[in-house]
């Protein structure tokens, strides 16, 4: 009897985007190559230290097939107030609605390499893949085949979030989404990617995103992970920050067994100011991998970044973040904070911040925490009739509110808290 092989992404050659342009699949063909040359990170590896090299087998994963958007039965909820919102399955466009200002382009990314091929290859993928998943990041472009591509021309602002959700369906499935959202000068954007799972079965996700804050503009970027927890996630999130500009990263891990998460802030020009945030719950057997870098490439610019991890059960969180502050990079300010709240006695919390400064006149600082709540905490609320299950998920609650209120959107700020209270009410 003959038997089928599985076409695994580790071992199966993707077939061609059909309608891309020359270079894209000259890209793609490449990132093959690249993939298939890369050796496997080893413990050896600076950049996976402490990291679940077990988590990277992923020969059972295979390109996930076409679905009927009326055989995904899960409930979308996301923000009431929005300019557009995209809803991919299995990197497939299912539903698209948007109501966006005169100039902006707003299309799924297969679309868009037909329609804007030249503006396209001019910002996509052209960051560094410095922090350790770079096999991966070969990986995703070699499978990719669809996301979205935002470009927020000069001088116009589009007020409401855009919203886009990244389902995946299907056992062993895998989706390469991509996101890539440009502002040019003095524009402004808010862009929110979800990323879920419709049933139980394991399933991979290898997610990147292209960032680019032209000058005076104003880029916020938030990824809501709630994944099943049978499934695994790579996010790669590359952000280029140019003169006068802002851009705001912000990362909620609630779901998935194993996720792993690497940020790169680039501040490129002058009055260049990046904001790096997360809020993480893990629990059961849920591990994050979060690794960061805040590259100061010039003089007067300003980086913040803030991650919180609330642990439970034998849940593991890794961080490992560094400031680089290059040569001529003079007055910059860096700062890089990693705090862990630990629930229970079999959570562990490994942090490594650290900083590489080669500029006169900065001012710069790192530090991490890892603590569990004080029984003198539980006794004040206690004394104040709140029981001790509740006090708990209070202060564990109160613990994230300094992330999510710095998101300024009030509407947005209720949907992470949401999230948030829901996965306390399902640990607790």
């Amino acid at each position: 009897m003959e038997t089928l092989e599985i076409q695994s992404i580790t071992n199966s050659r993707p077939s061609t985007l059909e309608g891309a342009p020359a270079w894209f699949t000259d890209a793609q063909a490449k990132a093959w190559e690249t993939y298939s040359a890369l050796p496997k990170p080893s413990r050896t590896d600076e950049t996976w230290r402490f990291g679940d090299l077990k988590q990277l087998d992923f020969d059972a994963f295979a390109p996930a097939g076409f679905v009927d958007s009326d055989d995904i039965d899960m409930e979308i909820s996301g923000l009431e107030n929005t300019a557009a919102q995209f809803i991919f399955a299995n990197d497939e466009l299912v539903h698209a609605e948007a109501e966006l200002p005169e100039g902006v382009i707003c299309l799924p990314l297969a679309d868009a390499l037909n329609e804007h091929a030249e503006l396209v290859e001019k910002y996509f993928m052209q960051g560094d893949t410095k922090l350790g998943s770079a096999k991966y990041a070969a990986l995703h472009k070699a499978h990719l085949s669809n996301g979205l591509f935002v470009y927020v021309p000069k001088n116009v602002e589009v007020d409401l979030p855009i919203e886009v959700y990244h389902i995946v369906s299907g056992e062993n499935a895998a989706i390469f989404p991509h996101t890539l959202v440009v502002t040019e000068d003095n524009a402004k954007v808010t862009v929110v990617d979800y990323f879920k799972t419709a049933g139980d079965k394991p399933a991979l996700c290898i997610a990147m995103n292209d960032l680019i804050a032209g000058t005076g503009s104003n880029l916020n970027y938030s990824a809501i992970q709630d994944l099943n927890l049978a499934s695994k996630i790579i996010q790669i999130n590359n952000t280029k920050v140019e003169k006068d500009a802002n851009a705001k990263g912000f990362i909620l891990n609630v779901g998935a067994i194993w996720a792993r998460n690497e940020s790169l802030s680039t501040l490129s020009g002058a009055g260049a100011h990046s904001d790096m945030l997360s809020i993480s719950i893990p629990a059961g057997e849920q591990k994050y991998d979060q690794r960061t870098f805040q590259d100061h490439s010039a003089a007067h610019t300003y980086s913040d970044l803030l991650y919180k991890n609330t642990l439970y059960g034998n849940a593991k969180t890794v961080f490992s973040g560094l400031i680089s502050v290059e040569e001529g990079a003079h007055y910059t300010d860096a700062y890089q904070t990693c705090r862990n709240l630990l629930m229970d006695d079999t959570t562990e919390a490994n942090s490594m911040p650290g900083l590489q400064i080669n500029a006169d006149q900065v001012k710069c600082s790192h530090g991490s925490t890892a603590a569990a709540i004080s029984d003198e905490e539980i006794f004040y609320l206690k004394a104040r009739g709140v029981q001790p299950k509740v006090a708990r998920q209070l202060i564990a609650r109160g613990f994230s509110v300094e992330v999510v209120e710095r998101l300024e959107n009030e509407e947005l700020e209720a949907l992470v808290l949401a999230y948030i209270d829901a996965k306390f009410k399902a640990v607790v």
